[in-house]
């Protein structure tokens, strides 16, 4: 017969060996590791994984310009379009930075330029990048 215990089960989040494999796997996404990060969402890791900010593996592949790490993030089910805790899209952090073929690949895969604060076509105005808002199919104003 099996033990019980009276203790609470344990936080997954004060779990050393899941902070590690976590902080593993966005390291991944922000170096655009892409055929790692492949073999640990083929082992069953959540493509909509966020951090303690609310940013994705999308945002972070993203937002340092990582295009074929962002593809395969998107061709395995990630959300384009989620929002981290600040209110901003993978699209308009790739917009900011100027990451043209991140830009594309999210447009690809069906990202929204009008989604967050600010949006990534906001961004495109704001920052003067008008060949994004022709990618975007958007009017300059």
């Amino acid at each position: 017969m099996g033990r019980v215990s009276n203790e609470p089960p344990r936080d997954p989040a004060d779990d050393p060996d899941i902070i590690a494999l976590a902080t593993r796997v966005f390291s991944l996404a922000r170096t655009g590791d892409t055929t790692t990060l492949a073999a640990y969402l083929d082992a069953g890791l959540p493509p909509n994984l966020t951090n303690d900010n609310g940013d994705t593996l999308v945002m972070l592949a993203a937002y340092h310009g990582h295009a074929p790490t962002v593809a395969l993030l998107c061709q395995r089910g990630a959300d384009a379009d989620r929002l981290n805790d600040r209110g901003q899209s993978p699209l308009a952090g790739a917009v900011f930075k100027g990451e043209d073929a991140v830009v594309e690949a999210l447009v690809a895969h069906g990202a929204d330029p009008h989604t967050g604060t600010p949006s990534a076509a906001e961004a495109a105005r704001m920052f003067h990048k008008h060949h994004y808002l022709h990618l975007f199919g958007a009017h300059q104003d």
